[in-house]
């Protein structure tokens, strides 16, 4: 099972991971990673994230399928939210299903490196003070994808 989604509107945890072990009594581990919009000491108030539509489906769906076929996973399901989040709002459900736990668990992980740096996502902070900084992409996050590849 594999589920790409690109949307501005929430997403539902518990009926995510049910989808990820529907259907099969194969799966023996499942793995989720959902991330938020970080807040901190400098003042951010929102998160805009912006895509290429049609472009960032097609990346996200050929990650997904790279980690179907790289991990032997069962299920897959990537979600990205887009638009403008408050801090705590989910942005991305990373979830994988597989006969054991460390595919599972590897997949997660893989998925979220190459998320950060392959997807055609680009993100504007705004903070409290009205100062608009579009994110830049990280040396950590590139390291981070490269180990995998």
């Amino acid at each position: 099972m594999l589920r790409v989604l690109v949307q501005s509107g929430p997403f539902e945890m518990g009926a995510e991971m049910d989808r990820l072990s529907a259907g099969s009594d194969r799966v023996g581990g499942i793995s989720v990673f959902m991330g938020q919009v970080r807040g901190g000491p400098d003042g951010l108030e929102s998160l805009t994230l912006e895509h290429y539509p049609g472009m960032t489906e097609k990346v996200l769906t050929g990650l997904a399928r790279e980690a179907v076929r790289r991990f032997s996973l069962i299920g897959c399901t990537l979600i990205h939210r887009v638009g403008t989040l408050v801090v705590g709002a989910p942005i991305v459900f990373v979830g994988a299903s597989s006969a054991h736990r460390a595919e599972a668990l590897a997949a997660t992980n893989f998925l979220i490196d190459r998320l950060k740096t392959g997807a055609p996502f680009w993100k504007c902070e705004r903070y409290q003070d009205g100062r608009r900084v579009w994110v830049e992409a990280r040396e950590a996050d590139d390291k981070a994808s490269a180990l995998w590849g």
